[in-house]
């Protein structure tokens, strides 16, 4: 077994653990020490894994690593003053099984022109837009079910905080989330025009991408002149998410996962 995969290994082993202990009414002390250490040697890895041969190797694994690094990293720097455990314990799952998904999708071939400080700089702000983006559909989903509870007359589980505290936070997140996910947009059609010299293809990746920016964009505006809250925000929230799941990471596990390309 090489060192590199049994790092992986451990690095998972340990997101698993984490999300464990958060499942327990008090988590202890040790999960604070723990899981930034998990999400250290994780963006460790990330880096290896993308830039550590001097280019740009994205694909499925990495890409899908990538955004649950983020996301785990975004609950853990937020979860100061707001009790977040169950869906950090959701979030360290997820990233367990994106860290495997790195050793078993690996991508050998790297991005053209990936030297160019106009392509790594739409990358970044591209997947910080998806991390963010992915705290809202994880904060939505919470939502969903705490409003179920609430609706069965059910008390909310210890940890969970009030569904007004979850709604501020949520369209706090989908509002940096949709700014970087604008800056993505127009920013690919922009580099892809100045680094490759043709014009940005109206391919599925670039439609879904779209369309999820106007389903953010709608639920902002709704929110702003209607008033938008409660089941019709998590409605599109959840849609927005789902339509940018489709625009990269679902082309990347159709064209690498399903066709071998």
């Amino acid at each position: 077994m090489s060192l590199l995969l049994l790092v992986t290994l451990c690095v998972s082993a340990l997101y698993g653990w984490v999300a464990w202990r958060l499942q327990r009414p008090l988590p202890g002390l040790s999960v604070r020490i723990m899981l930034p250490l998990a999400l250290l040697a994780h963006g460790a890895l990330i880096y290896l894994s993308i830039l550590g041969q001097g280019d740009i190797r994205l694909g499925f694994g990495n890409s899908l690593s990538t955004i649950l690094w983020l996301t785990a990293l975004t609950y853990w720097l937020s979860s100061y003053g707001v009790p977040l455990a169950r869906i950090q314990s959701w979030v360290s799952a997820l990233a367990a099984v994106s860290v495997l998904g790195m050793a078993f999708f690996t991508e050998k071939h790297a991005i053209p022109n990936s030297q160019a400080l106009a392509l790594r700089t739409h990358l970044v702000v591209a997947f910080l837009a998806y991390g963010l983006l992915a705290v809202a559909a994880l904060h939505a989903v919470l939502m969903t079910m705490l409003e179920k509870q609430l609706h069965r007359g059910a008390l909310l589980q210890g940890g969970a905080p009030p569904l007004l505290t979850l709604e501020a936070l949520l369209f706090k997140t989908i509002g940096v989330g949709f700014a970087l996910l604008t800056l993505a947009v127009f920013s690919g059609v922009f580099f892809t025009e100045e680094i490759f010299g043709t014009a940005l293809k109206l391919s599925h990746k670039t439609v879904f991408a779209l369309l999820s920016w106007l389903v953010f964009g709608g639920l902002l505006l709704g929110r702003h002149f209607r008033g938008w809250r409660g089941r019709t925000a998590l409605v599109w929230t959840i849609t927005g998410f789902t339509l940018l799941l489709l625009a990269y990471l679902g082309t990347q596990f159709v064209l690498e996962v399903l066709l071998g390309r």
